[in-house]
């Protein structure tokens, strides 16, 4: 079989959309947290769960790709990272914490963090190794905040966004493979094995928009959480 015949091949079983695409990550984002606040010990649910971090990681380089407005995309970030902390704080620990803030969080930061590698790599006047050297150094900042800030997923997080967003050139397959497999080596202890299962929704995705959505994702995710919070007091 020929390169033409594979390409043939792969072209034909990318078959999902963006759409759906984002509503695969999304239900087994809910799946997770439901078996998280509910099943704690039903080890499917959270293993299930770990199919959306690579998905929503993926579209977050994505979507800092081709937003026509970078900053106000990273705003938006900001701005549902701080709607989303108290329906997450109370859906995971009953209360306001700061051991660990939610996914918005991350994404933020980690938009943050391309938008700084984007304007020192393109600078001018410096010589292409320093470039990449000071972006990556600011990369390893904003993981490291991350981290200190507790964020989901943290460090690893970051780096996902960051190499879904140095490859997006690639081809696809490439392109996932690496950043699903990047949280797949780095995320190896027991439920978080699930992250593998994400390769095969991202292969399939056609690079099409589809309905597009723009806002679902932004309001469901505290709304969900506040949902299964309220759930939670009712049944307890």
């Amino acid at each position: 079989m020929d390169t033409t015949q594979k390409q043939n091949i792969m072209e034909r079983i990318r078959i999902i959309d963006g759409t759906v695409l984002k509503l695969i990550a999304m239900l087994t984002m809910v799946i997770d947290h439901i078996g998280d606040i509910f099943f704690p010990e039903v080890f499917w649910m959270r293993f299930v769960g770990r199919i959306a971090m690579p998905i929503f990681a993926f579209f977050i380089a994505e979507g800092y790709s081709y937003t026509h407005d970078r900053k106000k995309y990273l705003l938006r970030l900001g701005i549902f990272a701080l709607i989303s902390e108290l329906p997450f704080d109370f859906a995971f620990d009953r209360g306001i914490t700061l051991t660990h803030q939610n996914i918005m969080l991350t994404f933020f930061l980690a938009v943050l963090a391309l938008l700084l590698w984007d304007r020192i790599t393109q600078a001018e006047g410096k010589t292409p190794v320093l470039k990449i050297l000071a972006g990556c150094i600011v990369i390893m900042i904003i993981s490291i905040l991350a981290t200190l800030l507790c964020s989901d997923y943290s460090f690893f997080g970051i780096l996902s966004v960051w190499i879904f967003y140095l490859l997006r050139k690639k081809a696809h397959w490439l392109r996932s493979l690496c950043g699903v497999g990047f949280l797949a080596v780095t995320q190896t202890v027991g439920y978080h094995l699930g992250i593998g299962l994400s390769l095969i929704p991202l292969l399939l995705y056609n690079g099409k928009k589809g309905k597009g959505l723009k806002w679902l994702f932004y309001v469901f995710y505290p709304g969900h959480l506040l949902v299964l919070f309220l759930i939670y007091c009712l049944i307890y």
